[in-house]
């Protein structure tokens, strides 16, 4: 797997990761109308585009297929951690957060996803309600503590009993 920054042809390729992922993986957490409202058809793929383009935007690739992808925003907030279901559990999720570094210390988290950051030493400091295409959500707003003088952040590393959860994230 190559992990390598967002290219424009991308868009297509993230967006059906995004919709992939929620719709399979994220659809055991969450009810018809929430996942239809959030993987919606109706995401303009211009719009998109341009999210991706002016973010700080991961893709990881394997076999010459887009199966992931990262970004973060302007305020150090993770935006978007996505992982296509067919490639789940097998550490790409993981080498995605790596490949952000140190510095993204905030993620709205998905029912979903929210035991992967854990796992990574977020920690859950409110929960969200956004409403999306007029359906509530449910999220997690978690931070990540500064690495403290052990060189190390609790819970970092995989987790003995899952150690390649790869969940998507974002509302």
């Amino acid at each position: 797997m190559e992990l390598r920054a967002y290219l424009p042809e991308d868009a297509a390729a993230t967006l059906a990761v995004f919709r992939r992922a929620i719709r399979v993986t994220a659809a055991g957490d969450y009810t018809p109308a929430q996942i239809e409202a959030w993987a919606s058809d109706d995401i303009d793929g211009g719009d998109w585009a341009a999210r991706r383009l002016a973010s700080a935007t991961v893709v990881a690739v394997a076999e010459g297929r887009v199966v992931g992808f990262s970004d973060v925003d302007d305020s150090g907030c993770i935006d978007m951690l996505f992982v296509d279901p067919a490639v789940a559990r097998r550490g790409v999720a993981s080498r995605l957060l790596e490949s952000l570094g140190d510095g993204p210390r905030s993620v709205h988290a998905s029912r979903t996803a929210r035991p992967f950051f854990e796992r990574h030493g977020f920690v859950v400091v409110a929960e969200g309600r956004p409403i999306t295409r007029g359906v509530e959500l449910v999220n997690y707003v978690m931070e990540r503590p500064a690495v403290g003088n052990s060189g190390s952040v609790p819970g970092d590393g995989p987790s003995p009993a899952d150690p390649d959860d790869d969940s998507p994230h974002r509302t």
